[in-house]
């Protein structure tokens, strides 16, 4: 064996999501061989990129078929997560994606969606942090367990900067952490943009693969402003499957693919599919109408993320402070799980083909 004949034998292995080859996408890293012995690392596109398996696998099968069927091959993975980003990084430098995940109307889960996809990032291996732009509404001390706890404050090159709490492994900032929640955020929109530009300007996030933004419902001031600051690496829509939600979800579609805007939407994902009892885990129950957010994503030529079941799990986690990803049900486990994993594969592909988000002009 030597390493020309086998990275010919790797150039026939695919990266699933971006339709090039693992040796012209430079994904093949410390090469070596010895003997009948092989080595080497396959770079991922993401710590949380779920096809390593099948590029294992693939891997594995094109030496011993193409090379010498009695290889010994030790495959290893490191990751350098892409970005879209080339802009100067005067904000949010350290992070490489930002992820809005936003709906058309409260009460369809948005914020459920968002902590547990944070969540399922990181348990993957990637640095994580959950913003939760909700001013009015914010929920992420709750769903974290942290109601009454306040963020410590540090000194960098002369400036104050709020230091993000820290739950399950992810960086988390709220206005729930500064206000009392028994007071109202009674503000008019310019203050609830100025505290969103705080929120990214005068946080340390630090270096983040991705940033999780809950926005708020609607479409308004806040995700304008939101828009003006950050590249937003695209954007997520949660819908539920009636009617209802799936015309408000319409507009939030409209609103991401206007020409002054424009941020490219990775997909949609559908909460609150169906209702599945713990006791039945095999049932599923269409209370809420069948696949509404599918024909949605088809009907815009959206990329469909999944479906998420009406479990009581996941409410009581919520509720008590521990989100399904960092609880005991599997049911929902896995219902995150594969739908962060088609997020991930829709981000990468993303970055790999789209030119950067720009930047909304501040027009008056």
């Amino acid at each position: 064996m030597t390493e020309a004949a086998v990275l010919q034998a790797l150039s026939n292995v695919q990266e699933p999501d971006l339709g090039k080859d693992l040796v012209t996408l430079n994904m093949i890293k410390d090469l070596s061989v010895d003997g009948d012995k092989v080595s080497f690392t396959i770079v991922l596109t993401t710590p949380a990129c779920p096809m390593k398996d099948m590029m294992r696998t693939a891997s594995e099968n094109a030496i011993k078929f193409l090379v010498n069927k009695e290889a010994q091959i030790t495959v290893n993975f490191t990751s350098n997560t892409t970005t879209n980003r080339k802009d100067d990084k005067a904000v949010l430098g350290g992070v490489k994606n930002i992820i809005a995940v936003v709906s058309g109307k409260g009460g369809v889960g948005k914020s459920t969606v968002s902590a547990n996809l944070a969540l399922a990032l990181a348990e993957g291996g990637a640095s994580v942090g959950l913003m939760d732009a909700d001013i009015y509404g914010p929920s992420v001390p709750i769903m974290f367990g942290l109601r009454g706890e306040r963020p410590m404050m540090k000194e960098h090159e002369g400036k104050g900067l709020i230091v993000p709490m820290k739950q399950h492994g992810i960086s988390l900032m709220s206005i729930g952490f500064l206000v009392d929640e028994k007071n109202a955020v009674v503000w008019r929109g310019p203050m609830a943009s100025s505290a969103i530009k705080q929120f990214v300007t005068d946080v340390d996030w630090g270096e983040l693969d991705y940033l999780v933004i809950d926005m708020p419902p609607g479409t308004g001031d806040i995700h304008l402003t939101l828009m003006q600051t950050v590249p937003v690496t695209g954007v997520v829509i949660v819908t539920t499957p009636q009617d209802v939600a799936l015309a408000d979800a319409k507009k939030g579609i409209a609103m991401f693919g206007q020409a002054q805007i424009n941020v490219p939407i990775i997909g949609l994902v559908e909460n609150m599919a169906y209702f599945t009892p713990a006791e039945l885990p095999n049932n599923k129950y269409y209370l809420f109408g069948k696949e509404g957010g599918k024909r949605l994503a088809d009907e815009y030529d959206l990329s469909f993320l999944g479906q998420i079941p009406l479990v009581q799990s996941i409410r009581e986690g919520g509720d008590s402070g521990v989100p399904s990803m960092a609880g005991d049900d599997e049911i929902s486990k896995k219902a995150f799980r594969d739908f962060t994993s088609a997020t991930v594969r829709n981000i990468a592909m993303r970055n790999a083909n789209m030119p950067k988000t720009q930047l909304i002009a501040v027009t008056e």
